[in-house]
């Protein structure tokens, strides 16, 4: 019996495992993730530490929500936000100002683009593993958001501003890969975190200004 033919107990599987993703109705677990994320990333805006216990709840739920989803690179980066959410509560903790938040700091045009060079490099070569290695859903797509939210959130932890020209850019990525693959409350949930990134670079600017001036 030849694979592929009629009778080949595995042709089932494989087309199945190549079916789109259910468009239906939304998981209660992905309404509670995406509660979450907005708490987050409100509370990122504001530059305070108690982002972090709602990163973290938010993370687990939606380790689960991608692999149901087929997006393994997405997945796979929830357990690495998991860590980072953790260092970034350490190291955001011994970091106040008097407004309560904590100081933040540009980058710098060659780290910069050395940053964004090493996310172009990552998610090329995570791209081709997944497409070779997995049966994941726009391998090089969702590697694309994966590896640049990786180098959004280590910025982030290090209370970079440059962090929100990533995040911008995920957002704009991932708002249609989601969307496309039936994660339509999840899709929404990046209007919003494209919305609040571009508030929280605004506003993490004026923070740094705002501290110039004080020690000037």
């Amino acid at each position: 019996m030849q694979p592929g033919s009629p009778h080949d107990p595995g042709r089932a599987y494989r087309q199945a495992a190549k079916a789109p993703i259910r468009t239906g109705s939304v998981s209660p677990l992905e309404i509670i993730a995406v509660i979450l994320g907005l708490a987050n990333i409100a509370l990122i805006v504001r530059r305070s530490l108690w982002n972090y216990p709602f990163g973290i709840a938010m993370v687990s739920l939606y380790f689960f929500i991608f692999i149901e989803a087929r997006l393994y690179s997405d997945a796979l980066l929830q357990i690495f936000f998991l860590v980072l959410n953790l260092y970034g509560w350490l190291n955001w903790s011994g970091a106040r100002t008097q407004d309560e938040g904590v100081p933040v700091r540009w980058l710098g045009m060659p780290g910069f683009l050395v940053w964004a060079a090493v996310g172009i490099a990552t998610s090329a070569l995570w791209g081709w593993l997944m497409h070779r290695q997995t049966d994941a859903a726009a391998p090089y797509w969702d590697a694309g958001v994966a590896m640049l939210s990786i180098v959004a959130q280590l910025l982030m932890a290090r209370r970079y501003i440059d962090n929100w020209t990533f995040w911008i850019i995920v957002d704009c990525l991932a708002i249609p890969l989601y969307w496309t693959k039936g994660l339509h409350l999840t899709a929404g949930l990046y209007i919003v975190f494209l919305l609040f990134s571009l508030a929280g670079l605004i506003e993490w600017m004026r923070a740094h200004r705002k501290s110039r001036i004080a020690i000037a």
